[in-house]
């Protein structure tokens, strides 16, 4: 029998609105040195249907105990809702320190790859872009840069659409 340890929390998002989360992780001091300083990993979670309105749970697989930080993204009638939060005990608590996260539309009337952006050596990364129609991820391309000795990532826009793109970033 498998077992999970961890926390979960629900949202329950009207009808027409899909949220969907992402942890917030500075990355491991080990890992640090020629890496970006923070990295985003989106939460799992469920669907279910109450009347018009859908109950969504996302899971953190390893709570830590000063705190998660979180990006809540809710995508809806053309707009996106951006709050950041963190999870602390079995609470989301909405953070009134912001982060420093950068968001932008990418929009483009020919098909092209978005700019490299780099990973960390354990594969996690800082920026995330999504179909606001669908908040579903663009997934990236991996691959190894041999100039750089670095891992990249690319993600293909497809043309005449928008994406939502966000990073977080050191504090300026």
């Amino acid at each position: 029998m498998e077992t999970w340890e961890g926390k979960n929390f629900s949202i329950t998002d009207p009808k027409g609105v899909s949220t969907v989360i992402y942890q917030v992780t500075e990355t491991e001091k080990e890992f640090r040195e020629g890496s970006p300083r923070y990295t985003v990993e989106r939460l799992d979670h469920t669907s279910e249907i109450r009347g018009e309105n859908i109950k969504r749970t996302f899971f953190v697989d390893r709570p830590l105990p000063e705190g998660n930080s979180l990006v809540i993204l809710s995508f809806g009638n053309d707009k996106v809702v951006v709050n950041t939060g963190i999870l602390i005990d079995d609470k989301v608590k909405i953070t009134k320190k912001p982060l420093p996260i950068k968001f932008d539309t990418l929009y483009s009337e020919k098909e092209h790859e978005y700019k490299d952006f780099l990973y960390t050596p354990n594969l996690k990364r800082p920026i995330s872009i999504i179909d606001p129609e669908t908040a579903e991820e663009v997934k990236p391309v991996l691959y190894f840069d041999e100039n750089t000795n670095e891992v990249k990532g690319k993600c293909k826009l497809k043309p005449y659409k928008s994406y939502f793109a966000f990073e977080i970033r050191e504090d300026s």
